[in-house]
């Protein structure tokens, strides 16, 4: 069933709200807005579906700050402020970008909020949380750390989302989370929200939600409409010449921000410093970066100081760039969730993207099959004629090696005559010098001829 809600006014939002937002421009409800604002407030659990960069955060952040905001104070005592929702996320770069959204949605209401990822110091969060907050967003495995250090409590949360739910609930967080689950009340509200949601995914949801409503407002695990899709056969020697290609083609050579992903951290940091060498400005950003220098290679690419980013999933998600035209999918993603991930980073909220994959034959086949399976869509190869060596426009053609000039060669018609020595020379009696004699040199001037241009290091002619 449509919900059809033109004004973010027709939810009933508290006027600290409905303030910061006409602030931020919102007009008109996405349809994941439309369908999720109202069974939120409404107190239920909630899973929502959507396309990546349809306004998910909005979604629950919006009803979940409105729920908060009677308990709102300006109580400088932290047992005032205590933790009343919390959402997870399964990285830091998509914590800062929820964090940074709900703050600002929540910026008159009064309410706290902070934000716990690994990577960065620990002690100034702690100092955050011991102050109180209302809302805290954070990453599983630095929100245990500060509950085991009784940085904070989750005692009185009312309201838990799990952002990007299909990544959260995967076998390598599952342990985690359930702990942290287990500190919350039973009498609690959950939710959760993602891009994907796959029958196993449903089913382990059922171990945390009571009798969930279920929203999804595009086609299960479909790709936006907006974005181009385009996949080129090469073979696994010519990847990177095919990249440079792509590169300077027409769905690239105007974009001044590509996002390219690779599925190994070792990739991710050799593709980038080979590309610098091609002369494009590129970085990359992968699990063994800190913080600090993730966040600086971020906005570097975000003021378009770096054209190509290079990544691993770790930026498949949260990643949020206005516009990004392009993402190139380097390595073909293991996981079939992952890929509606990755292109999902561009054709955001309607605007028209460009999502481009390379494929070995045989070796990807598998996993081309299983997206192909999940997007229900059929991908047509497109087999991509590569020029060795190809080199980026900025830098120039490759330089070839051309040898030193050779000094010219002697007038002398002798000059490249075979050494012959005279009778008076054969008869002189020969005393070989210690330092060069040896059983194996003991061989008789005549046989040992030269031409007098080798003697002399000139040039052989032959």
């Amino acid at each position: 069933m449509s919900v059809k809600i033109q004004s973010f006014a027709a939810f009933g939002l508290d006027d600290s709200i409905m303030r910061a937002i006409d602030e931020m421009g919102y007009e008109k409800p996405t349809p994941i807005q439309a369908q999720a604002i109202p069974q939120v407030i409404a107190g239920g659990d909630v899973m929502g579906a959507a396309q990546t960069g349809t306004g998910k955060t909005a979604g629950f952040g919006l009803p979940l700050l409105q729920r908060l905001v009677p308990t709102a104070n300006t109580s400088m005592s932290p047992a005032r402020h205590p933790v009343r929702a919390l959402v997870l996320t399964p990285t830091r770069e998509l914590a800062d970008q929820v964090h940074d959204n709900i703050r600002d949605y929540a910026k008159y209401t009064g309410l706290r909020t902070a934000v716990v990822y690994g990577g960065v110091d620990i002690k100034p969060q702690a100092e955050t949380l011991r102050r109180g907050v209302e809302v805290l967003i954070a990453t599983p495995g630095r929100l245990l750390d500060h509950i085991e250090s009784r940085n904070t409590n989750l005692s009185q949360v009312q309201v838990v989302v799990l952002d990007e739910a299909d990544r959260m609930l995967d076998m390598g967080f599952l342990p985690d989370i359930s702990r942290i689950l287990k500190l919350l009340p039973q009498s609690r509200q959950s939710l959760m929200f993602s891009a994907t949601f796959s029958p196993e995914i449903k089913a382990l949801a059922g171990n945390f939600l009571r009798s969930p409503k279920l929203i999804e407002v595009a086609r299960e695990n479909s790709t936006a409409r907006t974005i181009t899709q385009k996949v080129y056969e090469v073979h696994d020697s010519e990847k990177m010449d095919a990249l440079l290609s792509l590169l300077d083609d027409d769905d690239c050579e105007d974009a001044k921000q590509i996002l390219v992903f690779v599925n190994s951290k070792i990739t991710c940091r050799r593709l980038a410093r080979a590309l610098e060498k091609e002369g494009i400005k590129a970085d990359s950003i992968h699990g063994d970066k800190n913080q600090e220098e993730r966040t600086k290679t971020l906005e570097a690419f975000k003021h378009e100081e770096v054209r190509v980013l290079v990544a691993t999933d770790v930026a498949a998600r949260g990643l949020d760039i206005a516009e990004l035209p392009v993402v190139i999918n380097f390595d073909v993603p293991f996981n079939a969730e992952d890929y509606v991930h990755r292109i999902g980073r561009t054709g955001r909220a309607g605007a028209k993207g460009v999502a481009l994959m390379l494929v070995t034959a045989g070796a990807d086949d598998k996993n081309v099959s299983a997206i192909e399976h999940l997007i229900k869509e059929k991908f047509h190869r497109i087999r991509l004629d590569v020029m060795p060596h190809r080199r980026s426009p900025a830098r120039g053609p490759r330089k070839t090696y051309t040898p030193p000039p050779v000094s010219p060669v002697s007038s002398d018609p002798f000059f490249n005559q075979p050494y012959e020595p005279s009778e008076e020379a054969l008869s002189r009696p020969q005393t070989p010098s210690k330092s060069l004699s040896s059983s194996k040199s003991s061989a008789t001037p005549a046989k040992r001829k030269a031409p007098v241009a080798a003697l002399l290091g000139g040039l052989i002619r032959k």
